[in-house]
């Protein structure tokens, strides 16, 4: 059957509508006083309900009760007080409609211009862990009803849903002589809708959960916080950042203008770091590209030979060694990365950042000299964010993809100490440092893309494979890197000589050339123009003797080992302990071979997928 459409409704068409009398009734009172005094002196006629009537009185305004204006008193403990003709009526009238008029004038129904309200705090209610029946008690009627009612007829209303309206409102009537425009109205309008729906749908939700079911219709809105250059590609335009209605942004801009991939890989990074703070009480860093990390540590010190390889003299702060650690695990790929730490960055950590080619930075905060320092980076663009303090993210994602809706409970799993105790090998010693890297590492790998590995040592993670359909594939990539990292504090690649004013990522990327040893003819000639003197090659007979002497490396995966090729592979780069969910069919062939080589595993129970 087709449907009924109502057909539009003819009024008078304007753009500035006078605002003569207005509806207040709001339960957030923030700002509240100074509007209504604000209204009044445009002459502005003021109704309003229970508590916010009584307000605006105590503030010495003249104000009418809604109960007067309708003849009608607020009955059953509220619930029933501006559902009324009166109200309705004077909202839902077309201006300059004939019909409308005389119905107006025939019932004593009055105009009214201007509604300001905000809902029953029903989400507030929910999260305090009050009982269903309070619950429902806070599920606003009247509220809505006018809410949509005003939007409806924006045309003629305006609608004010929240506080954070009060200053455009009073600065759009002040410069249109006490009216509102046109356009104006329908932002506001909009918004109404959106928070209507918001409201709806958070109703909706939490009672199909009381019911233990999931609710037919999922009604997500969004405020629109700021735009963005562009998406992923230059080509994808428009692209923005918003926010659910109701809720806050995680972030805060300090400085510079963040791009789509910036803030993915901020939001992810910051999460990460978050996390080890609270599992190791360690301070936290990550180096992220393209939404996983190049490197994550946390602020343990330096070896004789880490400091070497790294270029570190003299002493810096835990938190300047916990970023100075994540850059290093693999520095080719933390060229142009986005850094997340855990603490109040100093002055220390910003002059580390300071020297490095990179993208942004986002902390819970900055002493003022650290970011003073930050904000002059990169001619003043470099991007700084200040992580929301207390900030909590809801408990279920949701992703659009190619016009498909997914949703899953957030991963609120932490990693912790005790996640390492179900120790299934002949080797069951895992000592506090083995502990802490198996940490540092699962939960590295819990905003890697998978398929994915980390191998860690010295607080430090030193491989990251990455997004790998094969798991071994995982293991042999990030051993890959491992080599390199651990190569890099060769004797021979310590003595490099470099010609005096090389910059320091040519340095980094001669130096990984030359341990990889693959240089071609074409190349060679360019990649020893970085040296004063011609470098005699490290062969691979050296690399393999050096390999030997890592020991004691921690390697955890997102998920189980399905055969022994990655404990085999492993076992190349020191690895004496792995951390791994279990539940294959091949765990205790798995272990076997852990017992081949010497190794202690632990078996968490986690599967650590990120996608």
């Amino acid at each position: 059957m087709a449907a009924h459409i109502i057909t539009s409704i003819a009024g008078n068409e304007v753009d500035n509508c006078k605002v003569t009398r207005a509806l207040l009734s709001v339960s957030d009172k923030t700002g509240l006083v100074e509007l209504a005094t604000f209204l009044s002196s445009k002459g502005v006629q003021l109704l309003s309900t229970g508590g916010t009537a009584k307000a605006i009185r105590n503030a010495g305004l003249e104000v009418t009760d809604v109960s007067d204006h309708t003849g009608f008193p607020e009955i059953m403990d509220g619930r029933v007080k501006t559902l009324h003709p009166a109200v309705h009526g004077g909202i839902l009238a077309v201006r300059g409609n004939a019909e409308h008029e005389a119905a107006m004038a025939e019932q004593n129904i009055v105009p009214i211009d201007l509604v300001v309200l905000n809902l029953y705090a029903f989400e507030a209610t929910v999260a305090k862990g009050s009982d269903f029946n309070t619950c429902i008690e806070n599920i606003d009627i009247g509220g809505p009803s006018m809410l949509r009612s005003s939007a409806k007829n924006h045309a003629y209303v305006t609608i004010a849903s929240s506080p954070s309206q009060y200053a455009e409102l009073m600065a759009e009537m002040d410069s249109t002589d006490g009216c509102t425009s046109l356009g104006f109205r329908r932002r506001c309008a909009a918004q109404a809708f959106a928070t209507s729906a918001a409201y709806d749908s958070a109703i909706a939700s939490w009672f199909n959960g009381e019911l233990g079911e999931t609710a037919p219709v999922v009604c997500r809105a969004y405020a629109h916080e700021m735009p963005l250059k562009y998406g992923c590609n230059p080509h994808q335009k428009p692209a923005a950042i918003s926010r659910p209605i109701g809720g806050s942004l995680p972030f805060q801009v300090a400085n510079g203008t963040p791009g789509y991939i910036n803030l993915l890989d901020a939001l992810n990074a910051y999460q990460l770091v978050a996390e080890l703070k609270q599992s190791l009480n360690l301070p936290a860093a990550a180096s992220f590209k393209h939404v996983s990390p190049a490197g994550a540590a946390v602020g343990t010190p330096l070896t004789e030979g880490e400091a070497a390889a790294y270029e570190i003299t003299g002493e810096v702060t835990p938190l300047a060694l916990a970023y100075l650690r994540a850059r290093q695990a693999d520095p080719m790929c933390s060229f142009g990365d986005f850094a997340a730490v855990s603490d109040i960055v100093d002055v220390a950590t910003a002059m580390v950042l300071k020297k490095e080619v990179s993208d942004g930075i986002i902390a819970p905060g900055y002493e003022p000299e650290a970011l003073a320092i930050l904000a002059s980076k990169k001619g003043g663009k470099f991007i700084v964010l200040t992580a929301s303090e207390n900030f909590t993210p809801p408990p279920v994602e949701y992703r659009e993809v190619y016009g498909a809706v997914f949703s899953q409970k957030r991963n609120e799993t932490i990693v912790t100490a005790e996640s390492m105790t179900n120790v299934i090998t002949t080797k069951t010693d895992v000592p506090e440092s083995a502990v802490r890297d198996l940490v540092l590492a699962s939960i590295t790998i819990k905003y890697t893309q998978s398929n994915s590995v980390a191998y860690a040592v010295n607080g430090q993670i030193i491989g990251v494979g990455a997004g790998q359909q094969s798991r071994v594939d995982c293991v042999k990539l990030a051993g890959r890197k491992v080599s390199i990292w651990w190569c890099r504090q060769h004797p021979k690649v310590q003595a490099l000589q470099f010609k005096e004013g090389s910059k320091r990522q040519d340095r980094v990327n001669a130096r990984v050339r030359y341990i990889e040893g693959d240089i071609t003819a074409a190349e060679m000639p360019i990649w020893l123009e970085n040296f004063a003197v011609a470098p005699e090659p490290l062969t691979a007979e050296e690399k393999a003797e050096w390999m030997a002497t890592l020991d004691e490396t921690a390697l955890s995966s997102d998920a189980f080992f399905p055969f022994r090729d990655s404990i085999d592979h492993a076992s190349k780069f020191g690895v004496k302990y792995i951390a791994q969910a279990g539940g294959s069919v091949q765990d205790t062939a798995v272990a076997a071979a852990c017992d081949e080589y010497g190794m202690a595993m632990c078996l968490t129970g986690l599967r650590l997928f990120h996608h």
